[in-house]
This record gives C-alpha cells, sequence and structure tokens, in this order.
C-alpha cells in the first residue's frame, strides 16, 4: 500500500496526517479539505518537518477529488465538531450529509480502498459512509474504541502509577456515553486491573472514559484531537503492516452478539483487508446487558439517520 487519504484537514485530520508521516509506512498521505489553501498549509508543514523527524512520507494538501485517485485507504474525519452543552447526536444532521458526499467523490477516483470513519456521531456517520460506498462491510468501519480504550488506559495508568504501555484493555459499545469498558478483560502486564485496585476507585475510573470527550470539549471548547488523530493513524499502519492486531473498532455487525444490521464497537482483528475477523468474548449478563443498551442507544440515533432525504 503506498497511497492514503484523509478527508478533512482540521485538527483530528491535520494530526492523523502528521502521526502518520512519521510512521514512515506509505509514500504519500493527502490531506483534503475544502479550504485548499488550509490543507496545503498543513502538508507543507509536515513535509517540512520530514528533515527534522526523519521520515520519507511525502504529504501533499488539496481540495481536488483527482488528488485522491487510487487511494489504498481513506480516513474520513471531515464534519463540524462538538461545541460546549452539544451532545454527539446533535451533529447527525449536517455530518450525515458531509460524510455520504465525501465518500461518493471518493468512490469516483479510488476503486476499492479501505474507509476508517472518525467523524460523529460515529457509529451513525460509519453507517451512511458503508451506505453511500457500497464496499464490503469488512472495507468500512469506525475509530472510537482505540480512543476510548487509550483514555481509560491513561486514566488507570495514572491511578495506578504505572506506565500506560503495560495496560491492556477491551471496550465495546457505542462511541459515547453507554460505551462499556469491561474491567474482566482489563489487565496490567497480564495481572487483572481488579486485583490491583478497588471497586469505587475503578467504577470511577469508568465513568470518566465515558465521558472522556465531554472532558476535554469542556475544557477547550472544541473536540480534542491528538489522540483521535493519533488513534486513526494507529490502524492505517496496522493495516498497512498486515499485522492483525486485536483492536476494538466500530464494526458492521450481522448477528454476533445478538446484534445485526448497525454498526457498533466490537473486538476485530485488523489487517491488509481491513477487518479481516470479528471477535465474540464470551460476555456475562451483567456485561451482555450494557452493551444491548448501548445498541439501543445507537439504533435510535440510526432512526434519526434513516429518516433523513440525503
Amino acid at each position: 500500500m503506498s497511497k492514503v487519504t484523509v478527508v478533512g484537514a482540521g485538527n483530528v485530520g491535520a494530526t492523523c496526517a502528521n502521526v502518520l508521516a512519521h510512521k514512515d509506512v506509505v509514500k504519500e498521505v493527502v490531506l483534503l479539505d475544502i479550504k485548499g489553501d488550509f490543507a496545503k498549509g498543513k502538508a507543507l508543514d509536515t513535509w517540512e518537518q520530514a528533515p527534522i523527524d526523519y521520515y520519507s512520507t511525502k504529504t501533499v494538501g488539496t481540495d481536488n477529488y483527482a488528488d485522491t485517485a487510487g487511494s489504498d485507504i481513506v480516513v474520513i474525519t471531515a464534519g463540524i465538531p462538538r461545541k460546549p452543552g452539544m451532545s454527539r447526536d446533535d451533529l447527525i444532521s449536517t455530518n450525515a450529509k458531509i460524510v455520504t458526499m465525501v465518500t461518493k467523490s471518493i468512490l469516483e477516483y479510488s476503486d476499492n480502498p479501505i474507509i476508517i470513519v472518525v467523524s460523529n456521531p460515529l457509529d451513525v456517520m460509519t453507517f451512511a459512509a458503508f451506505k453511500a460506498a457500497g464496499l464490503p462491510s469488512n472495507k468500512v468501519f469506525g475509530m472510537a474504541g482505540i480512543l476510548d480504550t487509550a483514555r481509560y488506559r491513561a486514566f488507570l495508568a495514572e491511578a495506578l502509577e504505572v506506565s500506560p504501555k503495560d495496560i491492556q484493555a477491551i471496550l465495546m459499545g457505542g462511541h459515547g456515553d453507554t460505551m462499556v469498558p469491561l474491567p474482566r478483560y482489563t489487565t496490567v502486564s497480564g495481572i487483572p486491573v481488579t486485583e490491583l485496585i478497588d471497586g469505587e476507585k475503578l467504577n470511577a475510573i469508568i465513568e470518566r472514559t465515558k465521558k472522556g470527550g465531554g472532558e476535554l470539549v469542556q475544557l477547550m471548547g472544541t473536540s480534542a484531537w491528538y489522540a483521535p488523530g493519533a488513534a486513526a493513524a494507529q490502524m492505517v499502519e496496522t493495516i498497512v503492516r498486515d499485522e492483525n492486531r486485536i483492536f476494538p473498532c466500530c464494526a458492521y455487525v450481522d448477528g454476533e452478539y445478538g446484534l445485526s444490521d448497525m454498526f457498533i464497537g466490537v473486538p476485530v482483528k485488523l489487517g491488509k483487508n481491513g477487518i479481516e475477523e470479528i471477535i465474540e468474548l464470551q460476555l456475562n449478563e451483567d456485561e451482555k446487558a450494557l452493551l444491548d443498551t448501548s445498541a439501543d442507544h445507537v439504533r435510535q440515533v440510526m432512526g434519526v439517520f434513516n429518516n433523513m432525504a440525503l
């Protein structure tokens, strides 16, 4: 794979392109935005960083979809960000139209790309891209779980005074307040986290994780970008390197976990073909109930999307 396009040169898209360039795993990253000079500036700035940080990946900015021709992977970050007091669901009408338009425009110039959606509300925007693309479901999926588990792991590392490198975790469900962190599948160098922290502190961290995006919106007045951009870049790297790493991603389910015809966060094996496999964990009754509640919320937002005239 040699070419990746990132649509949207805002904070998340520009960060994704910059982190991806640093990974030096593709020949070219195209940064596309309706504000063409803005994208050109961000891309040029990243290219001028290459001799300093020692990478060869060329970054190019544009407002012309023709420049995305032959993309192997496309990351869609386009859309308006959240403002204080605004939920992800409030974004649906505007961002669904944007994501649909972007996806169709990309497919005019690239035959069979892998599409990673970052735009919010994530689960429904991924569904919108899937519908617009007409590609197999393993080729269209969303970035949410990697970001959410990163927040969860960062908070745990702080509480336990350990390196975040040693914490592994799985998180499922919709990207929002109904997400489902799974303490039973959370370890620190193989040690179950429940042996290292008491239940009250762990529950407080879980609640903070669920509202992690909102916490940053309150602090900064807009959505986060460093961690989301890096999370999307990590997905691209895993696909390009065909690493078959297991990550929580927003994937299309067709009977897995008793859920069908929707996109929701589940653990997957990520490789050169996109989603190589959906991993089905043996959830207990409480975990399954939380996942079902999260799925119900995603369906409610999907209902808004399904009633829209795009």
